[in-house]
């Protein structure tokens, strides 16, 4: 009996809170209907050049094979943005990361996954940091990649329009259209079997647009959340943790903030950058917006920082930063989380915001510029798809986040 009752309570220490979070997220039907439409539209941004880009992935003449796409993936003339290259990187690096998935599971348990998890993302993001950089001092760096753009396209178009020439063999992705490349010839086209969502009024693609757009809005919902929640974290916990003074300092801060509509400081600070990218969007949306966790952190660390387990830390002589961060902030993180998802649908309706009012990265396929242009050309496509588009994300996020609300609520469990 005492082997059984052994075994019993050695099964239930195995039973973690997130396995019970994700035990009752994953019956919320609804919820999950949204998690995996969020995973599809990652999905639709990290493997976009798989889908749309004007290089080939193979030509074969004359003078041999060629492999275009590949290296056009890493072209800063190409890809001028960094979040075109992260999500490159990771379509790149996606069949190692799941081949070494496979081989941690097959060799080693939980812990091994973990650890060579850690360090195949470690040298992933070195990596990213590495093809960011120019030069250093006067040597220039050959992971920064730049090479003349080639227009296989009309290469194509012009040896299969001249009698007699070698033709060559291309294989093109489903769509040869980049979101970068323009044609006046083909300006306001409506949508049709060449351009699915039709062009705007440079002629670019909008199929392609809207595709690599998806880049543009996962990445600042989750950067510049991420940023504002490691900002309210920090701050909220202080203020809840030591009190008196720094509460007093952090409260009248907060209320300060609050006391600004959000959204016109954002258009403020927007402003007075001159030349404008995805990372200063990031930014002004991350510094603008952390008051709501700050609160929210603040009230979790009251409660907590009296109850026995903090209390007995502080007796043991842990030090303070290790009993917040260590010990009271797992235990207070869960209503941030549900904030967070929400913060993401937010963030990129501001983003979108900023773009449609022209305040965003005009070099970045933004849906919101790209809705922006519809109201300019009064064409209808151009209006439509891009608010599906914002519509659909946005929707999804909230359904994630309210059924991660009723997951990490006790009181809403069945």
């Amino acid at each position: 009996m005492s082997g059984v009752d052994g075994q019993g309570v050695t099964e239930a220490r195995r039973v973690s809170y997130g396995s019970i979070v994700w035990a009752e997220l994953a019956r919320n039907r609804v919820a999950m209907t949204g998690l995996a439409a969020v995973i599809g539209f990652f999905g639709l941004a990290i493997y976009a050049p798989l889908i749309s880009l004007d290089q080939p992935f193979v030509w074969v003449d004359d003078q041999g094979a060629q492999f275009p796409w590949l290296g056009a993936l890493f072209n800063r003339l190409l890809f001028e943005n960094a979040v075109d290259i992260f999500f490159n990187l990771a379509m790149v690096l996606s069949p190692a990361a799941i081949a070494l998935w496979w081989v941690a599971k097959r060799r080693g348990g939980r812990e091994t996954r973990r650890r060579w998890a850690q360090r195949f993302v470690g040298a992933a993001l070195l990596l990213f940091v590495l093809l960011q950089v120019q030069s250093w001092g006067t040597f220039s760096n050959p992971l920064y990649y730049t090479a003349r753009i080639v227009d296989w396209n009309e290469r194509l178009e012009t040896l299969e329009a001249t009698p007699g020439a070698d033709v060559p063999f291309a294989i093109f992705p489903l769509r040869r259209f980049g979101y970068s490349e323009t044609d006046p010839a083909r300006s306001v086209l409506p949508p049709s079997w060449a351009h699915w969502f039709g062009t705007d009024k440079e002629g670019r693609d909008v199929f392609a647009r809207m595709l690599y757009g998806t880049r543009v809005s996962l990445t600042i919902g989750v950067v510049a959340v991420s940023l504002y929640v490691a900002i309210g974290v920090v701050l909220g916990a202080l203020a809840g943790y030591f009190g008196g003074w720094v509460d007093v300092v952090i409260s009248r801060l907060v209320e300060v903030m609050i006391c600004f509509p959000s959204f016109f400081l954002i258009l403020t600070l927007a402003a007075f950058v001159q030349e404008r990218s995805i990372f200063h969007v990031m930014v002004i949306i991350g510094i603008t917006s952390w008051t709501g966790v700050a609160r929210l952190i603040r009230a979790e660390f009251l409660k907590h920082k009296s109850l026995e387990y903090a209390q007995a830390a502080l007796a043991l002589g842990v030090s303070r930063p290790r009993i917040i961060f260590r010990h009271i902030l797992p235990n207070a993180i869960a209503p941030v989380l549900v904030t967070a998802t929400f913060g993401v649908a937010a963030a990129i309706l501001t983003e979108s915001s900023l773009a449609f009012l022209g305040l965003g990265d005009l070099s970045a396929p933004s849906w919101g510029m790209t809705l922006s242009a519809g109201r300019t050309e009064n064409a209808l496509w151009l209006i439509l798809f891009p608010g599906v588009a914002i519509f659909a994300l946005v929707s999804v996020l909230n359904l994630v986040g309210e059924g991660l609300r009723d997951a990490l609520d006790p009181k809403l469990r069945s």
